[in-house]
């Protein structure tokens, strides 16, 4: 897929049953030596990531949960009503429209919405889809591509590299399922 070219999930409630987060990944190689964040610019503009860079400081730190959908819709991230993102809480900068937030879902404290992985020799960015009334602890880390279904829970510290059925409490490094 080309940059912007990122097809939705369907919606079947069937998270992480249609694929695995690494099948829904675009994978983009880069060409010559050293690792591939030495071509940022070739992924994303410069004006366009100084643009995201400074709406998601301002996520990140502004006190107004209003004011923090409006920016993150204005970077193309789709984010349902009554959707909070706690203070310092960060969405990906490189490509924010790749965000979902389904309504009421809560983005805890100091947690991490990636939706890109620079690696070696190659950049890969997925969606992140997170569900209606979801919960992201603090400090969590949403990797890209990853599904966290409705009324999930992601405890703090986590970091989810596989998708989260609906109603499901995970926990841990790697995140796996609990017993509640």
């Amino acid at each position: 897929m080309s940059e912007g070219e990122h097809d939705r999930p369907d919606d079947d409630g069937l998270v992480g049953e249609r694929t695995s987060r690494h099948e829904r990944l675009a994978v983009t190689p880069t060409p010559g030596a050293g690792n591939s964040l030495r071509h940022w610019r070739d992924a994303k503009g410069p004006l366009r990531l100084t643009v995201n860079f400074l709406a998601v400081w301002l996520v990140r730190y502004s006190p107004s949960l209003r004011l923090k959908r409006w920016l993150l819709r204005r970077l193309g991230a789709e984010v349902g009503s009554g959707v909070a993102f706690a203070l310092t809480a960060t969405p990906d900068v490189f490509w924010p429209e790749l965000v979902t937030v389904e309504d009421d879902a809560i983005i805890g404290y100091d947690a991490t919405i990636l939706c890109h992985e620079f690696l070696a020799d190659e950049y890969r960015t997925g969606e992140v889809v997170i569900g209606e009334r979801a919960m992201i602890g603090a400090d969590a880390v949403i990797l890209p591509g990853v599904e966290v279904g409705a009324d999930a829970r992601v405890a703090a510290g986590s970091m989810v590299t596989e998708d989260v059925p609906p109603d499901t409490t995970v926990a841990g490094v790697p995140a796996t399922s609990v017993e509640e």
